[in-house]
């Protein structure tokens, strides 16, 4: 049977707007179903047929699909990037069906990635007012002090703005190269890189080994599989969703 979905929620999943904002483009008379003006946001529609278009534009409706990918070195996780050899959407192919990263990983940086056509719940595990953690195994150049790690943890100025506090643990340490556990909240381009870079420890390399409730276990580098139905619920309780 095919799925039914209130056209409010629809447009959300869609990421056009929040569940508020789809209310009020609805409302406004921006919103056609197979050609029809539609005012009410609780208006189902079966979204293998129904054709929705909103000012003018056609929107294509999937059903939600979650992936989680063990991103390799040297792969870009951006959709459109001219001068990349492979991005993460050459791994994780999938015919006919539209999916796009749920934030970035660097070229050089290895680790978990989430990838959905969901975009109610990516705008949610990417805006820092929801709070989903981030963790992060890290190596940097050289035997960082402790006074260096609390200064990176309560929140430090980058290009003029500050950043969220964070928690970052020691792992192991030799007078060559540290190895870090951190954990953020937040994810700014190469935020990982300039915080260590302005206490004076370059980054050797960075993997991501948890993102909210999931983790990072069983899958090779370049292995992807789909979410299991309790790691959906777990990310959408984090979220709000449930």
């Amino acid at each position: 049977m095919a799925e039914r979905l209130r056209l409010q929620v629809a447009l959300a999943k869609l990421g056009i707007a929040s569940r508020r904002g789809a209310k009020q483009i609805i409302e406004a008379g921006r919103v056609k179903i197979n050609g029809r003006t539609v005012l009410k946001p609780a208006e189902r529609l079966n979204i293998e047929k129904d054709i929705v278009t909103v000012d003018g534009q056609r929107r294509y409706i999937q059903k939600n699909v979650y992936f989680i990918l063990n991103k390799p070195k040297g792969v870009v996780s951006t959709v459109k990037d001219k001068y990349a050899k492979r991005s993460v959407l050459d791994l994780v192919k999938q015919k006919g069906m539209r999916i796009y990263p749920v934030g970035r990983l660097d070229q050089d940086t290895t680790g978990l990635l989430l990838l959905t056509n969901d975009g109610e719940l990516t705008q949610r595990l990417t805006h820092p007012r929801f709070g989903i953690k981030k963790v992060y195994r890290v190596c940097v150049r050289g035997e960082i002090e402790l006074s260096e790690l609390k200064k990176l943890e309560q929140s430090i100025f980058l290009e003029g703005k500050r950043t969220y506090p964070c928690k970052i643990k020691l792992l192991t340490q030799d007078n060559k190269t540290t190895s870090l556990e951190i954990q953020l909240s937040e994810g700014r381009k190469r935020q990982i890189k300039k915080m260590f870079a302005l206490v004076g420890h370059p980054v050797l390399s960075i993997t991501r080994v948890a993102f909210g409730p999931l983790r990072l276990t069983g899958l090779k580098a370049g292995e992807f599989r789909r979410l299991k139905e309790e790691e959906l619920i777990q990310l959408k309780k984090a979220t709000g969703l449930r």
